[in-house]
């Protein structure tokens, strides 16, 4: 069965491993995190931060669009409709002109606000080898807000990763895209937009959100004829 089939028929079962998870959120928070405030460096545990993604929220969103390409390559398509940049056209076909949206797919639950995985078990991963550290804001009863920071040693190791099994460089490249695509939105941004995608805003409440590729290779393809017509070429 693959992810599409398991998530039409509501299958729940984790899509990813505790490791996937560690090794894809560790190159996430190295290549979206910004940089730390002289006040978050006052903490002794976050001394050798390098950066942090603040938010839950924010971090969730943006690993919506890194485990789901064909959400990805259809927010690039509408980037394109709106600036008609050639580079977005190409980015979102290299994508769907591939396996991809299939191969590379790891469909998320939607929950009360949006696309959501519990990532603690790799969260753990990481914190238990010294690679970030989480900092949670507001009361005992009632956290307001996670920040994830990245450590020193958690860059050198997300480094030394990609350099000693290049395949995980597909998830440095895709980073950068979803990165510019956020466009410094936060996570409250994120989830707008996100919410402008009818199969993601109409998915049921505890199954996972379906696939967008089909539609999306159609529009890839009247975007390529539309060009083509007006002699500015295609990707």
């Amino acid at each position: 069965m693959d992810h599409d089939e398991a998530a039409a028929q509501g299958d729940e079962r984790p899509v990813t491993s505790r490791e996937q998870d560690a090794v894809r959120v560790l190159l996430l928070l190295d290549g979206a995190c910004e940089p730390a405030n002289s006040a978050d460096l006052d903490d002794l545990r976050l001394q050798s931060s390098v950066g942090v993604v603040r938010s839950q929220v924010r971090l969730q969103k943006l690993d919506f669009w890194l485990r789901n390409p064909d959400y990805l390559a259809d927010e690039l398509l509408n980037d394109y409709e709106s600036s008609a940049e050639p580079p977005l056209l190409d980015h979102a076909a290299r994508i769907l002109d591939s396996e991809e949206p299939e191969v590379r797919r790891y469909p998320m639950l939607r929950h009360h606000f949006g696309a959501y995985e519990p990532l603690d078990d790799a969260l753990a991963v990481l914190r238990s080898a010294g690679l970030i550290a989480v900092r949670r804001r507001g009361t005992v009863n009632r956290i307001r807000q996670h920040d994830y920071f990245l450590l020193g040693q958690g860059r050198t190791v997300a480094r030394d990763i990609v350099g000693q099994a290049p395949e995980f460089a597909y998830y440095v490249e895709r980073v950068r895209l979803v990165i510019d695509l956020a466009d410094g939105l936060g996570g409250s941004g994120l989830k707008a937009r996100q919410y402008l995608q009818h199969e993601y805003a109409q998915a049921e409440r505890g199954k996972r959100i379906g696939s967008v590729s089909a539609r999306a290779r159609t529009r890839l393809a009247e975007f390529r004829r539309s060009a083509a017509a007006s002699g500015a070429g295609a990707a």
